[in-house]
């Protein structure tokens, strides 16, 4: 019997990071989902059984510097490796004017969305790049490649995060292991409704929808990307 793959996903207790758990749950991995909520996981893990799949739960907050540092021997004392990371997690903090954004709400969008990812980084690599078939996945936003006023601290932590998955996968581009940015686009979640309080919900892509699109990034036979943004409707 062909021994599963083992894929983390940060933020899978809702949103893109729950379907996508689901998804690659229900294509044979061995999925460890990290959220902040213990009883989101539990449930998530409950449907994840009930479909006949396998999980490792990690209630993690990823502003716990220490608990990502630990993270890596953790999943290496427990499983021996790590064959993909989906960094799906991600605030959007304060939307408004640079000049009125408080110095606290704008380190921890930078926390969240870029140094965290760093850590997981630096925390995990070592397993990845142990894997005969090693995939990571950080999901950006398309606010990167096209800014707009009054979400400079969202797009600063991602543009950050673009560059330094590029860097990540240039340093690495020798190695089998294939990491990737992954832009969804407008996608229905809590997210977006925060973002966009007057926009028809029904009239985006459920999150279903986009996970099929990134899932197949995880995959052992995809190698046509390396050091590239993905976006949801090219896959």
């Amino acid at each position: 019997m062909t021994e599963k793959r083992l894929t983390l996903v940060t933020g899978a207790s809702r949103g893109i990071g729950r379907a996508a758990a689901l998804q690659l749950a229900g294509t044979g991995h061995h999925v460890i989902a990290l959220a902040r909520s213990k009883k989101a996981l539990e449930a998530l893990d409950d449907e994840i059984r009930a479909a006949g799949g396998e999980a490792t739960l990690v209630p993690l907050d990823l502003k716990d510097a220490k608990a990502i540092d630990q993270l890596g021997g953790i999943l290496f004392e427990r499983h021996g490796r790590l064959d993909g990371l989906l960094a799906n997690a991600g605030i959007l903090g304060t939307l408004g004017p640079l000049q009125s954004i408080g110095p606290r709400s704008f380190e921890e969008t930078i926390e969240v969305n870029l140094t965290a990812n760093w850590r997981l980084i630096r925390s995990l690599a070592p397993l990845l790049l142990a894997s005969p078939s090693g995939r990571a996945v950080f999901v950006t936003s398309g606010v990167v490649p096209r800014p707009r006023a009054f979400w400079g601290a969202y797009q600063a932590s991602k543009a950050g995060l673009e560059s330094l998955v590029h860097a990540f996968a240039e340093e690495n581009e020798k190695s089998a292991l294939r990491v990737n940015l992954f832009d969804p686009g407008a996608t229905r979640t809590q997210m977006r409704a925060m973002a966009m309080p007057g926009e028809d919900p029904m009239s985006l892509p459920a999150p279903e929808a986009v996970a099929a699109e990134l899932v197949p990034l995880l995959g052992e036979g995809e190698t046509r990307h390396n050091a590239r943004v993905v976006f949801g409707d090219e896959g």
